[in-house]
């Protein structure tokens, strides 16, 4: 079991039952997937979207899946079938895995850091941040990096509200920057 795992059963989700006043270990939020996105332009040749892929696959551990558009779009000299992305949903001991990598080792290689915004929530306990760049992620080299490409992280969770989901993910340790107001 990975440490990031170990912590959440037995830190965070005693915090969360008193903090939300929960009566029941099944009412509290919790991790259901991580998705990683990355999409392409319609330029790109099939080596860039292998080594784009091959990236994913190094940083996530799992091989990407190739989405292809599902209509054509003149303006965007996009047909239908054209890969168009590549996305990883990582679940279960692979996503705690990737969540402490990502709070421990990668986030903290950004330059100017100062935290992800509290802006990314949808309404129903998701949030979603971009990363501008695969080659902050310790698994990729930069000097072997074909093309430099960003990406988006949306963690799901089974929170009902945003503010359940928010202190979900600060207990976990993600880095919220602090809001002006």
């Amino acid at each position: 079991m990975t440490g990031l795992k170990e912590k959440y059963k037995k830190e965070i989700v005693p915090a969360l039952m008193k903090s939300l006043g929960c009566k029941n270990v099944m009412q509290t939020p919790r991790l259901l997937k991580v998705t990683l996105n990355m999409g392409f332009n319609s330029s790109m040749d099939k080596d860039m979207i292998k080594a784009v892929a091959e990236d994913l696959a190094a940083i996530t551990g799992q091989r990407p899946v190739i989405t292809k558009a599902r209509k054509s779009i003149s303006n965007f000299k996009l047909r239908k079938g054209m890969p168009v992305g590549a996305k990883v949903t990582l679940r279960g001991s692979r996503m705690f895995e990737f969540l402490e990598r990502l709070i421990h080792a990668t986030l903290p290689r950004i330059r100017d850091f100062r935290g992800l915004s509290p802006k990314g929530f949808d309404g129903r306990g998701s949030y979603t941040f971009g990363l501008m760049e695969q080659t902050i992620f310790p698994e990729i080299d930069p000097d072997k990096v074909k093309k430099v490409q960003g990406m988006n992280v949306t963690v799901v969770t089974s929170a009902q509200t945003d503010e359940q989901a928010r202190e979900l993910l600060a207990l976990l340790g993600i880095p919220f920057a602090k809001s002006q107001k």
